[in-house]
């Protein structure tokens, strides 16, 4: 009988009750992957959408499957692998927007979609940073190319990808600007953000002109007003699904420019996050941990949308 691993499973399309504890078999890695056990998982947005429904599943296909992307752990076997050994210590983006399963005890993955986890980092937060890293990494840095003194806009700057792209465009030399409500202002200025504006007492497409970028977490309707606070020629990059026909247009008409966005596996990226958290340039923020089977009320939580960074599920010691 195949070994087994404890997983939290969802079962169907639906609410935080879907998820399920359930035992799998203990994955076996090919050539040039590792199999990693994992001391930490991350959570994500795109996990709770896609267990409602509301994110097209894509790859991983009708339920049941295993959710979780952002894993943290240590490497047990590396076949024909040359990176790592048993006993190193990893964290990664796996598989994306396959399925990965990072949700359960143990991941097998491609070896060059780990990084070696950051020194003094715990696992805990190691977990939290792979995918909203490289969100904020690859927009501001592969797409945007942001540089110095150029001015920059987060939208739910408290968020996972914005606490992390605020710091990172600070970094960059940008001038920055984020939103949230205003009890998070200090959270604000303490991860990058030279003007907090609360979006609950102001209309944030009025009151903020001239950026050279604006990073839409939130998509929607909100993303067309946003569009004014451009520069003539700046760019919006969407995290939220494809632009509209609305958004396209109105861009064109404004000279603007609009760019939508995946997150991809990266190992390059996580390196460089490695960098910045060794030097001091990065830090990430986890403001609550669950245990693996308390992956469901994760979910309600992180739906709530009052989460100041990041919640991460702890899977084993």
């Amino acid at each position: 009988m195949p070994d087994t691993m404890k997983v939290m499973r969802t079962t169907a399309v639906g609410g935080p009750e879907v998820l399920q504890v359930a035992e799998v078999p203990k994955p076996v890695p090919l050539p040039t992957e590792v199999l990693v056990k994992v001391h930490a998982a991350g959570i994500n947005p795109v996990d709770w959408k896609i267990r409602g429904g509301v994110f097209p599943t894509g790859a991983l296909g009708a339920p049941p499957f295993v959710q979780g992307w952002d894993v943290a752990g240590v490497v047990t076997s590396a076949p024909r692998v040359t990176r790592f050994q048993p006993g190193d210590e990893v964290y990664g983006l796996l598989w994306f927007p396959r399925q990965a399963g990072g949700y359960g005890e143990y991941v097998t993955a491609p070896a060059r979609q780990f990084a070696r986890k950051p020194r003094g980092l715990s696992f805990t937060d190691a977990a939290a940073l792979p995918l909203a890293g490289l969100t904020a990494w690859q927009t501001l840095v592969e797409v945007a190319g942001v540089t110095a003194g150029q001015r920059v806009l987060v939208t739910a700057a408290a968020g996972g990808v914005g606490h992390l792209a605020t710091q990172l465009a600070r970094h960059l030399g940008a001038e920055v600007t984020g939103t949230a409500r205003t009890a998070k202002h200090p959270f604000l200025r303490d991860h990058g953000v030279d003007h907090p504006v609360d979006y609950t007492t102001t209309d944030v497409a009025a009151a903020v002109r001239d950026q050279d970028l604006v990073l839409d977490l939130l998509g929607g309707a909100n993303s067309v007003a946003l569009l004014s606070t451009l520069r003539p020629g700046g760019l919006l990059i969407t995290t939220i699904g494809q632009p509209s026909e609305e958004l396209l247009g109105t861009a064109e008409r404004l000279g603007v420019r609009v760019s939508p966005f995946l997150v991809e596996p990266d190992r390059l990226g996580l390196e460089a996050l490695t960098t910045l958290v060794e030097d001091g340039a990065l830090r990430v923020h986890v403001d609550q941990v669950f245990d693996l089977e308390e992956a469901a009320k994760a979910h309600e939580v992180g739906q709530s949308d009052r989460t100041t960074g990041k919640l991460v599920l702890s899977v084993s010691a």
